[in-house]
Formats: structure tokens, sequence, C-alpha cells
């Protein structure tokens, strides 16, 4: 089980940074939840791969920081439909 989890995180991690994903991206691909996919990136990344968990941290904080850009658009879409 312990392999499995370790696997995990690393793919996670790559593929947030291969497709400059999001944490919700993310747990969809994978079919998991978002707490689990921060926990693997976050938390064991940290631990397992260091390199790839720095990268992997800037990704998530392009995200983070641009999250508020997406939600206006969203809203704006949404009322523009009505």
């Amino acid at each position: 089980m312990k392999g499995i989890i370790e696997e995990r995180a690393t793919l996670l991690g790559e593929f947030i940074i291969e497709k400059k994903a999001t944490v919700r991206a993310a747990a969809k691909k994978f079919h998991i939840s978002k707490s689990t996919v921060h926990k693997d990136v976050a938390e064991r990344l940290k631990v397992l791969d260091p390199q790839l968990y720095r990268k992997v941290k800037v990704v998530l904080d392009i995200n983070k920081s641009e999250r508020h850009i997406r939600g206006g658009l969203a809203t704006r879409q949404k009322y523009k439909s009505i």
C-alpha cells in the first residue's frame, strides 16, 4: 500500500507540472479528492522528492494567485448567458 501512495504522489506532481494543472484538475484526472491531491503534493512529495516538490509548489502558487481571476471570468460567463 505504501508504494502505491508514494507512486501516486510522484505521478500527481509530474501531472501538475506537465499540464500546469490545478489541484481540482488533478483530482478529477486521478479520480481522487482534492484533499488527497493536496496532501500528496504538499506533504508526501516534500519528503519523497524535494526537487519535484519545489517545481509543483511553483505551479500551485501561480494557480493560487490567479484563482480570483478565473472565478471572476466564470461569474462573467454565467451572467452573460442569462
